[in-house]
């Protein structure tokens, strides 16, 4: 057999790795993502953009102490806190959007600098409901007494929506919305300025029938007369009267109500008397003063039990988020992050 000579081992070598260095060099850095339909303006260009895995800092409520986790794995957690886990797949990746949209929109507001707290958001209602998976485990098995695999399956199925919708949050204008949620409608979403002071063009009212068959969408509430009046400050007449409603939400909630001599507004009765939603009717029998409603939550943005009936007639999530949210657009969170945040984090 002839033997080669060293130069030319020595140059095939060269030219074998010319071409296997750039797989190298490419392979163990990139990442393949979930399949997203984005907008098409929204698309990213994968080959120019370099990958940024943005955190959050939780404060633990429980713990005091600081967790820093990798966005998509927070998502998971509000979502299996904020949503029941037996919805629909598409209401539980409509939820991910909004949970996602909520701490990319809290993470760019924040601004690039390290929060001062050395936390950006906490665990609990006062930004969003956030548990680790074995405290979700663990609330499953004491309320739905669940066993370990019904669990494992409840959990797999909200990693699933989170995963199918990776990095997807909802913008208007090229800005990541508000994306507030609440349980259940009247039938009827809110004006964001007819709960809150101020307007928003996506949070407009809209029609949600599916609401109906939730378990929470009507509800009692029996107060005294004596602890009526002490939470409102007023006096009520003798008679059987109560008060008047004098104005009506987009939504066909009470906007104002005339009640011994005083207006508030919905959002003030239902503060003051801990109801359910501002659609609210009273009557009176003999001491008490029963008070049924219509509806559980704020009113504003998405109705998760009207999501859910959607999923239930075949909608998909875009459907869902494009029907509570309006004229939004579903963008791709990395071109937030990779120009604005991620650089200073």
């Amino acid at each position: 057999m002839k033997q080669l000579k060293p130069i030319a081992v020595l140059s095939a070598l060269l030219i074998l790795l010319s071409f296997s260095i750039p797989s190298l060099l490419v392979l163990p850095f990139s990442k393949e993502k979930a399949g997203t339909k984005l907008d098409d303006e929204t698309k990213a260009d994968s080959a120019d953009q370099q990958e940024t895995v943005a955190e959050v800092a939780v404060l633990r409520s429980q713990s005091n102490k600081i967790e820093k986790l990798p966005i998509e794995e927070y998502v998971i957690g509000v979502v299996a806190s904020e949503m029941p886990a037996d919805f629909e797949k598409e209401a539980l990746k409509a939820q991910a959007l909004a949970a996602r949209t909520y701490i990319a929109s809290h993470l760019l507001r924040a601004g690039e600098s390290e929060p001062a707290e050395g936390y950006d958001v906490t665990d609990t209602v006062q930004h969003q409901v956030y548990k680790s998976p074995d405290e979700i485990k663990a609330i499953w098995k004491r309320e739905y007494k669940w066993n370990t695999a019904k669990m494992e399956k409840a959990l797999g199925k909200i990693k699933e929506a989170v995963k199918e919708t990776e990095g997807q949050i909802l913008t208007y204008n090229d800005k990541p919305i508000t994306a507030s949620f609440f349980s259940t409608s009247n039938g009827f979403t809110e004006n964001a300025e007819d709960y809150w002071e101020n307007s928003a063009p996506y949070l407009k009212s809209v029609e949600s029938p599916w609401d109906s068959q939730s378990p929470k969408f009507t509800a009692q509430q029996t107060l005294s007369i004596a602890e009526f009046e002490k939470e409102l400050g007023v006096t009520l007449p003798k008679n059987q009267e109560i008060g008047t409603i004098t104005g009506r939400t987009a939504g066909k909630k009470v906007a104002t109500v005339e009640i011994g001599g005083k207006v508030f507004t919905g959002r003030e009765i239902r503060e003051k008397l801990k109801l359910r939603s501002t659609d609210f009717g009273m009557v009176r029998k003999g001491d008490s003063i029963i008070i049924t409603t219509k509806g559980y939550g704020h009113g504003v943005g998405m109705s998760q039990y009207g999501a859910n009936g959607m999923a239930k007639e075949g909608k998909t999530y875009e459907d869902i988020v494009r029907h509570y949210y309006r004229d939004i657009r579903i963008s791709n969170m990395d071109s937030y992050f990779d120009t604005k945040v991620a650089a200073s984090r």
